[in-house]
């Protein structure tokens, strides 16, 4: 793709544009650059808009004006005019959630609009209008606000953590980090002051494929990452049979005195432990009625599991579920039945698992505001899936395929990026009512205090590429922003749960503003608050709405980029470019160092002369500190930088030459707080957060 493209026909165009799919964008000099017609064709035909011909445009076209009319589901906010897409003055009778009816005429509102003369509250009613049924959704103006559930308490305003949960250790942990872990660090955070903890991605990993294990790269968004269940949540006696049987006891504690997380072994070792608990597993009532309430998703998640294990396991080719045997590749076909009918104590298995790692995380939440936390977890939610999971063999009609996410060419990565990961179709979610949404909101919702929206951007437009082609040559879509952000606000009311968005990078012109608007926590990055001569900018004057951070999970530590460390990882593993040894890149980080102490040191967070560059130590502590002052009105410290550490948990670019996911915490989960400088950074930060700085 260039600058100079070839220009698209007009019914090309006008189909692009009615789709959201934008034909130019400007890169990261602000020059402007077109969108190759290969590449609009290709997510055109993603979407399920063909155009390879003028008479599949015009169809396409007609099928799009056809599908605006009315949609199953439409959105609203409380308390202003109710706007539908309709023509003329119809009578339309609208059913409550609480049963309460209201009727009338609709109103003329410009050209195709109508206005509903009635005033719904919030909620999820059923509309007739004018001879067409749908559902109106009206949210509130914004999303449930910190405010509401930790308000400022003696002048103290609410601070966290943010925790890596596979990094936790506990006896009995098996080398992995798990919900029973999460329930005792919890627990020991609410007891210092911390009302959140803002935990890494639980979403559902492949059982069969345990080399697998980004969590933002997962399975489903629905369902959990099994591997973090606790073993010993059907009680003592059960748990120590299994051992025995299973002859892990050995293995479990080898697994535990490592460093790193070894995933393949720990998540055998985790899987053979659970199949033995399941052996002696009869059932209870409590399990039958969390797979009743499951309902057609958890049953699809665990045929897929029960699939991907039988197809892969026998032929590693047959990894992505397009490449399984067409009768099934469709959730819903005969072959799928009847394979879930013969393998029927499989496929309830992986609902077991679901089961067991659904009550852990319920209990590390219960844990966590039982010990004083006013909001306790704050989910991670990925911006997208692996396009051969669950998610994706589930929900074929709501889900982009033959796309992948990622980023334009920018400073930082001039060729682009490609994530590996599929999205929601804006179309698909349209025609599905937003059923595909609301359900991943409410599994990220179902037990915590918030939830953290991975590049909240993806609310609003995605950068897309076709397959086997280069980041480079991708194109931004358009999603339905204000559909999706009152829905969120809905669902964040619903279930009393805080929303934070990763708003980083480069965003849209007001997006932030919007988020805002919106009532999304926006992130305000220590790195990231400088001025354009390199000054540092006043914690003081970073967003109120926002949530303050030192770091994040692929930024360095604050140590470690005091020490320059990010830098020379890039550097050994030819990151910065042909020829570059990192010299510059050190040059301008000394630069960087002396004005964000002169930052810290204007907080009141540090004192005196700047330590060397190999001493983080005295700089995490004055990070610390110097968050706690900041305006925002959630300050979290990542337990990287609230233990000093120099190594950050995921490098941005590789995947074997970093030890990406895998670093484990140093100590027990019940007692890390303890240690002395940790606990003296977490005073620090409770103590900044009485005043802004």
């Amino acid at each position: 793709m260039s600058r100079d493209a070839d220009p698209l026909a007009p019914d090309l165009l006008a189909l692009a544009g009615a789709a959201g799919l934008a034909t130019r964008w400007r890169d990261v000099r602000g020059e402007e650059r077109g969108v190759a017609p290969d590449t609009v064709r290709a997510v055109l035909d993603a979407l399920g808009l063909p155009s390879d011909s003028p008479a599949q445009v015009a169809a396409s076209r007609e099928r799009l004006a056809e599908e605006s009319r009315l949609p199953p589901l439409c959105t609203a906010v409380a308390g202003q005019p109710v706007l539908l897409g309709l023509p003329g003055t119809p009578d339309f009778h609208l059913v409550q959630e609480d049963g309460h009816t209201l009727g009338g005429r609709a109103e003329s509102w410009g050209e195709r609009l109508v206005h509903l003369p009635v005033s719904p509250p919030p909620g999820y009613h059923r509309l007739t209008i004018g001879g067409l049924e749908t559902i109106l959704a009206v949210a509130p103006p914004r999303c449930f606000a910190l405010e509401a559930a930790a308000p400022v308490r003696d002048g103290a305003r609410p601070w966290g953590l943010a925790v890596q949960l596979y990094g936790l250790r506990r006896e009995g942990g098996g080398g992995l980090g798990d919900f029973a872990a999460l329930s005792e660090f919890g627990r020991a955070a609410a007891a210092r002051g911390a009302d959140a903890l803002a935990i890494s991605p639980v979403h559902a990993q492949f059982s069969a494929d345990p080399d697998r294990f980004s969590p933002y790269s997962p399975s489903s968004r629905l369902f959990l990452n099994v591997l973090h269940a606790d073993p010993a949540t059907l009680g003592g006696p059960a748990l120590r049979v299994a051992l025995v049987r299973s002859g892990l006891a050995e293995e479990f504690a080898r697994l535990e005195a490592l460093d790193l997380v070894d995933w393949p072994a720990a998540a055998h070792a985790r899987l053979a432990l659970f199949h033995a608990l399941y052996d002696d597993f009869e059932g209870s009532p409590e399990f039958d009625r969390f797979r009743a309430a499951g309902g057609e998703a958890l049953e699809r998640h665990a045929t897929f599991e029960a699939l991907h294990a039988h197809l892969y396991g026998a032929d590693p080719s047959r990894w992505h579920w397009r490449d399984w045997p067409a009768e099934y590749r469709d959730p819903s076909g005969p072959g799928v039945a009847r394979f879930a009918r013969e393998q029927a104590r499989e496929v309830m298995r992986h609902a077991f698992l679901q089961w067991l790692a659904d009550r852990g995380l319920a209990a590390a939440q219960a844990a966590m505001t039982g010990a004083g936390a006013r909001v306790g977890l704050v989910a991670d939610l990925a911006v997208g899936t692996d396009g051969g999971g669950s998610h994706g063999w589930s929900r074929p009609r709501e889900m982009l395929h033959g796309l992948s996410v990622g980023a334009p060419p920018d400073i930082f990565s001039p060729l682009g990026q490609g994530w590996g990961l599929t999205a929601f179709s804006p179309r698909g979610l349209k025609r599905g009512g937003y059923a595909a949404f609301l359900e991943m909101l409410r599994a990220a919702m179902r037990h915590s205090g918030g939830v953290r929206i991975d590049h909240v951007m993806g609310l609003a437009r995605l950068w897309l590429i076709p397959d086997g082609a280069s980041p480079m040559e991708g194109a931004y879509l358009h999603y339905p922003v204000d559909d999706l952000l009152r829905l969120v606000a809905l669902e964040s009311h619903r279930h009393r749960c805080i929303v934070v968005g990763e708003d980083l990078g480069t965003l849209p012109d007001g997006f932030r503003e919007r988020l805002d608007g919106a009532g999304v926590m926006g992130l305000r990055v220590l790195w990231f608050e400088q001025e354009t001569d390199g000054r540092f900018i006043p914690p003081s004057r970073w967003s109120p709405g926002a949530v303050a951070v030192t770091t994040t999970h692929d930024l360095p530590t604050v140590a470690g980029w005091w020490r320059g460390r990010d830098i020379a990882w890039r550097a050994e593993l030819g990151l910065l470019g042909a020829g570059s040894d990192g010299g510059m890149q050190q040059a301008e980080r000394a630069r960087d160092r002396a004005n964000l102490w002169q930052a810290m040191r204007d907080s009141g967070a540090a004192r005196g002369e700047p330590p060397a560059p190999e001493d983080g130590t005295p700089v995490a502590d004055a990070a610390a500190a110097h968050i706690g002052h900041a305006a925002c009105a959630l300050a979290l410290l990542p337990m990287e930088d609230a233990l000093a550490l120099v190594e950050q948990p995921n490098l941005p670019g590789t995947t074997e030459q970093h030890p990406n996911w895998r670093r484990r915490l140093p100590g027990p989960a019940a007692r890390l707080l303890d240690d002395p400088g940790c606990a003296a950074r977490l005073a620090a930060l409770a103590d900044a957060r009485t005043s802004p700085g």
